[in-house]
């Protein structure tokens, strides 16, 4: 359904990727952007688990909606990466491994699902960990500060990200592994 309360807040969460950016373009003290940065990017990345959870929670699953998902997920990290490599938080190639395997991955989805072997690239738990530690990652990063006085955002965010650039690599692999039988069928 295109316009069910899961999709609904799958669409909230592409609308409010230009607020995420957008902070830092406002005339605000910059712990102020960090911080209302932060927030957003903690609010918007959650409709990702509720629009998840409602869609099977109330049987409104779609394909329309299993398509949009992770368009919106990859929109809204790659945004929050590009601020970060601005901000100079980020290392340019970090951001080029992530955004990189998440075009080259949806690519090789889309030509599985052409070829009708789109379960031998079905989401696997390794591509939920990344995504997982890149949502932690990110915010950190966005905060760049201490938390409670303790946390080193920075330095953890710095730290979570080379892990997930670990993860999107490793992922990235294992992917292709499971689609070189079909595209060496293919290719021939």
């Amino acid at each position: 359904m295109f316009f069910n309360l899961p999709t609904l807040l799958t669409w909230s969460r592409i609308v409010f990727i230009p607020l995420v950016v957008g902070v830092f373009y406002l005339d605000l003290a910059p712990a102020t952007q960090n911080i209302a940065a932060t927030a957003l990017f903690i609010v918007v990345a959650l409709t990702d688990w509720a629009d998840g959870y409602l869609a099977r929670r109330m049987n409104m699953t779609s394909s329309f909606g299993a398509f949009l998902d992770p368009v919106a997920d990859k929109f809204l990290v790659t945004a929050a990466l590009l601020v970060l490599v601005h901000l100079h938080r980020l290392h340019a190639l970090i951001a080029l491994v992530i955004i990189g395997r998440e075009i080259a991955i949806s690519a090789l989805r889309e030509w599985m699902a052409q070829i009708g072997a789109s379960r031998s690239v079905a989401v696997h738990m390794l591509g939920k960990v990344k995504t997982m530690v890149q949502m932690v990652a990110i915010p950190f990063l966005l905060f760049h500060g201490r938390l409670f006085g303790v946390i080193d955002t920075a330095l953890w965010g710095t730290l979570l990200i080379y892990v997930s650039a670990v993860l999107t690599i490793w992922s990235m692999v294992y992917y292709l592994q499971k689609a070189l039988p079909e595209i060496r069928a293919r290719v021939r």
